[in-house]
């Protein structure tokens, strides 16, 4: 998969057989469609943070990759130095571009994805965007832009409950060839925040540790690399 420039690059973990999909079905299919039909609509996606968006994204970039599809992931929200990094991308078969929230408003980033929204479009590829709210909700200034966002395809990604959320983290676990004894799930979820980014960062350090350390994921081991006391 072609990968773009400034050191952005997938995480191996981010694929759609990671995604625990509770109620997400149907966006799930709609990203695959992206990932592997040429020409379809573009695609917003829009949640709280934590929810998986990202995973998501970069998930949708790994299938086209498996497909033979040029794709490449670009999470705006990071401090880039200009938005003259966009001009190119067109040649790819799917982009998808994380956290609009952080460049609406700027002049010369949104004349940029304007005109990449439309080169896109002329070639028959595909686009996938993320925010933490619908398109209506961004405060887009150059109207051309704010009208072209209106007509994605808007989809919510719907947050996991508490028991999807600790699928997700045995899937993930498992993924990363460690056990994650149902104790230390509980206490995971019971002392970290209620968002799936939150726990996947922690069990990825966890397994570092682990690893290094050579133990089991046991709540006092748990504990001493998270630096929590008490219960």
């Amino acid at each position: 998969m072609e990968q773009l420039p400034l050191g952005v690059r997938l995480r191996a973990a981010s694929t759609f057989a990671s995604f625990q999909i509770g109620p997400n079905g149907p966006l799930v299919a709609a990203l695959e469609a992206r990932a592997t039909t040429p020409g379809v609509a573009p695609l917003w996606l829009y949640s709280a943070a934590g929810a998986g968006r990202t995973h998501l994204l970069q998930a949708t970039c790994a299938l086209a990759g498996a497909r033979g599809r040029r794709a490449g992931y670009l999470p705006l929200g990071e401090r880039w130095p200009s938005a003259e990094m966009l001009p190119g991308l067109e040649q790819l078969e799917l982009v998808c571009l994380d956290d609009l929230d952080g460049v609406a408003g700027d002049a010369a980033w949104e004349r940029a994805l304007f005109a990449l929204y439309n080169d896109l479009a002329e070639r028959g590829g595909n686009l996938v965007l993320s925010a933490n709210g619908a398109p209506a909700a961004l405060p887009v200034a150059l109207p051309d832009l704010a009208s072209r966002l209106a007509a994605c395809v808007v989809w919510q990604l719907r947050a996991l409950d508490e028991r999807e959320q600790g699928m997700a983290l045995l899937d993930r676990a498992r993924a990363l060839g460690i056990e994650l004894p149902e104790e230390t799930l509980a206490y995971l979820q019971r002392r970290l925040p209620r968002d799936l980014a939150a726990l996947c960062e922690a069990l990825d350090r966890l397994d570092a540790a682990a690893l290094s350390q050579q133990r089991r994921l046991t709540v006092p081991f748990v504990r001493s690399v998270l630096q929590w006391t008490g219960d």
